[in-house]
């Protein structure tokens, strides 16, 4: 099952107020009984029963935190938060992960989190960037041996032939001297072929 919050809409840290009133509009939504004789009634169904799993999800999680004397709030923070994060990012949704990060407020922001933006950023194919997130966590967090490796594997590949990113692909790299070659090579052969 998807992520219960990203099936209602709301943030992992919405209200309990929040989370019922995008359930109540969501149900109103796709409620069966709207779509009775519509050819989208069994597609109104499922939706419901997701929306209905998802709510139930959130409870469950919530009165679990409580009952364990714990402020909901704190404990999500600690535990909850990123854990979904990085479950979106092992499903693939980096543009999901990539907005529930960036609403976590910057006095929030701890090493997971800058790991966890860098994490995307590599998968995008923006490396300077992810380099500079990982390099952040690392230094918030110096014995965190995840964060020490993914930066080690970046230190790499930056470090690596004529002194910028190796192509992912398993190519050679690409430089810019290697664009300019190709672009006088061509301009060249344009004009012998005249």
């Amino acid at each position: 099952m998807r992520d219960p919050y990203q099936v209602l809409g709301v943030s992992p840290s919405a209200s309990d107020e929040e989370v019922k009133t995008a359930y109540r509009n969501l149900a109103k939504k796709y409620h069966p009984d709207k779509y009775a004789n519509s050819p989208l009634a069994e597609t109104a169904s499922e939706k419901m029963k997701e929306i209905n799993e998802a709510y139930d999800r959130i409870l469950d999680e919530r009165k679990r935190a409580k009952s364990q004397g714990q402020n909901y709030h704190s404990y999500h923070n600690n535990r909850s938060r990123f854990e979904q994060i990085r479950m979106m990012i092992n499903n693939g949704n980096f543009p999901g992960a990539e907005m529930a990060l960036s609403g976590i407020p910057s006095n929030e922001r701890d090493a997971e989190w800058y790991y966890l933006m860098g994490v995307i950023q590599y998968q995008k194919g923006w490396l300077e960037e992810a380099y500079n997130y990982f390099q952040t966590a690392c230094r918030m967090d110096p014995n965190n041996a995840e964060y020490r490796s993914m930066f080690s594997r970046i230190q790499q590949q930056r470090s690596g032939a004529q002194g910028g990113y190796v192509n992912q692909g398993g190519g050679a790299p690409c430089g810019c001297c290697d664009i300019c070659t190709c672009l006088i090579c061509s301009d060249c052969l344009c004009d012998c072929c005249r």
